[in-house]
């Protein structure tokens, strides 16, 4: 008997697997688009606090939701997120029915934060003493060099700008996460106050210098006790400087309004 011809390929039913990536793209997607709205909302929040902290976005400044999608290029979506991230780190404040505002420090919160700052700067002080390294150190003498050069002409954002860079600088020289991320948040918000007030108290800035010149000698020395105290100083001596400059405008104010001023 005749063996029967295979059947022609064409009929053949070949029974293969279902792809591992099948039955999961929904959720692939919708991960991926987490992911997405994730990184757009870092991006979204990070821009706006540069803004803020920079001066570019002056406290008090009402940030409309589409305006700021539009400037950023994203949705409304991650600048709806951003804002309520940036509430939580004290930088915007949310109204209900109204929107939302850069946040405007009083006089009284910034005495509260400059209290915290001192306390915060006087472990600092220990801390990087401790631990800083040589190039770090060598890095914050570069940074007061540079006020030094700036302090000729008294120009004040400039100088503000590497006043933070000196002090972030030396809160990482303290190697202890927990403390930068402190420090950040207090001076972030006591930053919103200084920025505003900034041009009132570029006199003090030899005075300022110098107190930095001190810091850096003390820590480079690895004098614990030394740096702590100058730097819990620098922070009151600084907040009283500010109020002295502040007096001429509140009694203006006063004189104005007959009402005292804050």
């Amino acid at each position: 008997m005749a063996t029967p011809a295979p059947a022609p390929a064409t009929d053949r039913v070949t029974s293969r697997p279902p792809s591992p990536m099948t039955p999961r793209t929904g959720q692939a997607a919708q991960t991926i688009e987490l992911l997405r709205e994730h990184s757009l909302t870092t991006l979204a929040q990070q821009e706006l606090e540069r803004r803020i902290l920079s001066g570019e976005v002056a406290a008090g400044t009402k940030l409309n939701e589409v305006d700021v999608a539009g400037a950023l290029g994203v949705s409304r979506g991650p600048v709806r997120e951003a804002f309520r991230a940036l509430s939580q780190a004290g930088l915007v404040r949310l109204e209900k029915n109204r929107g939302v505002f850069v946040r405007q420090v009083s006089l009284e919160e910034a005495n509260e934060f400059y209290e915290v700052r001192a306390a915060l700067e006087g472990l600092i002080g220990t801390l990087a003493a401790r631990r800083i390294a040589i190039d770090e150190v060598e890095q914050l003498r570069g940074v007061v060099r540079r006020m030094h050069q700036i302090q000729k002409s008294r120009r004040a954002e400039e100088y503000f700008a590497l006043n933070v860079e000196f002090h972030d600088l030396l809160a990482r020289a303290a190697r202890n996460n927990a403390l930068l991320a402190n420090y950040r948040g207090v001076v972030n918000q006591l930053d919103l106050y200084r920025r505003a007030t900034i041009s009132r108290s570029t006199d003090n800035i030899p005075l300022s210098t110098a107190e930095h010149d001190a810091i850096v000698e003390a820590v480079a020395a690895r004098d614990e006790a030394r740096a702590a105290r100058l730097l819990t100083e620098h922070v009151l001596v600084s907040r009283e400087r500010l109020h002295k400059a502040l007096a001429p405008a509140a009694a203006s104010v006063s004189a104005a309004t007959g009402k005292p001023g804050r």
